[in-house]
């Protein structure tokens, strides 16, 4: 076994789109589990989703769908649903494990895999608890997160654009996997987990506190733009425009911050004459601004490349503020990079990321996306036992589309 492909012996049916789901089969894939991902002919809802390659083909769904097989199947028909409830609930130790997002009567649901398989494993992913839709974005909305983002003089609320609630909700159903597993080698039984984004989304809040301070301070947090709340850290101009973000969490950051500007002096006159303790995070905090009007000059003399000389020999918690282009460029440069580039079909080179697990010194490539339907033929035959007859009738039938006849 390839260290870091820890699952080779997990095989896992995946029917769901967007990010959520396919964020759970895609972390499974890069542990090593087989991930067969089901869509209708012609692709899902998120098959052709922005942003897209030059060809037209979509990079959203390529990365997503790294490492797993494709198999095209019109589960919305009598035959199309019967082979894949025969393919969720395939005999083995590592299989009967099925995931997805699937909404309506076209659902599988999980009695229908365990009249089946007794043991089977469905993790279904879900907008509200009981199914009311939801999107990322508008379970951001619906957790007070827009209300803190963004400048201090707007009233309007501000999205941000990374969808963390479903990348979350992604890796928490991996995790139910996972359980779910090691729960049926325990006793055998089966389990049925229903997921849903909104939930994700509460459940992460709550651990930071944020309902809870609002319950103690009787109003939600107000905005604060690039202010990190309870400690010291904004964004500073160099003299040559760029933007370097800078943290002092801890008294030896805030030290070592001082000691590069050389405010050391300037910050403790201010202690004296406000009676205050700076090596404190909430005094930092509590005084931002003026010490950020203490510091931006120093940054604003400065160019950028002179800045990051100064504060990496300084030990100060900083990092240039970078667009995608300049991001992507600088993580293939790493010494052991997660990005990199990859031949993917429809596509060309292509930027891939791996997961970012490290087992050692061992390194993970991340593996090309398939084409939509490029599995459906070897799946059927070798899975599920279907002969050239069969096929070819699912095919004239249009309940499978396989790449070899289209």
């Amino acid at each position: 076994m390839t260290p870091g492909q820890t699952l080779v012996d997990i095989e896992v049916v995946e029917c769901a789109t967007f990010v959520a789901g396919p964020t759970c089969g895609m972390t499974l894939a890069q542990l090593g589990a087989s991930v067969v991902r089901v869509d209708l002919p012609g692709g899902g809802s998120d098959f052709g989703r922005w942003p897209l390659s030059r060809s037209g083909a979509s990079l959203y769904w390529a990365n997503l769908n790294k490492g797993k097989r494709s198999v095209a199947l019109d589960y919305r028909t009598p035959e199309g649903r019967e082979l894949l409830l025969a393919l969720a609930t395939r005999e083995g130790p590592g299989r009967g494990i099925y995931l997805d997002n699937v909404v309506g009567r076209n659902r599988l649901t999980h009695e229908d895999l365990a009249a089946v398989r007794a043991d089977a494993i469905s993790v279904h992913v879900e907008g509200f608890p009981g199914g009311r839709p939801a999107v990322d974005y508008t379970v951001n909305a619906s957790v007070g997160i827009a209300d803190m983002t963004g400048p201090e003089f707007l009233d309007t609320p501000v999205n941000h654009v990374l969808p963390a609630w479903d990348l979350l909700t992604g890796l928490h159903a991996s995790v139910a996997v996972l359980a779910a597993l090691q729960k049926r080698r325990a006793d055998g039984i089966g389990s049925h987990v229903d997921l849903a984004l909104y939930d994700v989304a509460v459940s992460s809040v709550g651990a930071l506190g944020w309902f809870a301070e609002a319950d103690e301070v009787g109003h939600s947090r107000q905005r604060h733009g690039n202010h990190v709340f309870g400690s010291f850290g904004t964004d500073f101009a160099s003299r040559d425009g760029e933007r370097v973000m800078v943290v002092a969490l801890t008294e030896g950051q805030w030290h070592a911050l001082c000691a590069v500007t050389g405010t050391v002096d300037v910050f403790a006159a201010l202690e004296k004459a406000l009676d205050v303790d700076l090596r404190h995070e909430a005094a930092r905090y509590e005084l931002r601004e003026t010490i950020a009007s203490i510091l931006r000059p120093w940054f604003a003399a400065r160019p950028i490349d002179d800045l990051a000389a100064l504060l990496d020999e300084a030990r100060v918690l900083w990092a240039p503020y970078l667009s995608v282009d300049q991001a992507g460029e600088v993580a293939r440069d790493a010494a052991r990079p997660v990005l990199r580039d990859i031949e993917q079909p429809g596509v060309g080179r292509m930027a891939a990321s791996s997961s970012p697990l490290r087992w050692g010194d061992d390194t993970v490539w991340p593996s090309p996306a398939p084409e939509l339907g490029s599995d459906t033929l070897a799946v059927l035959t070798e899975e599920l036992g279907l002969g050239d007859a069969e096929i070819g009738g699912l095919s004239d039938r249009g309940v499978i589309a396989r790449q070899d006849v289209a």
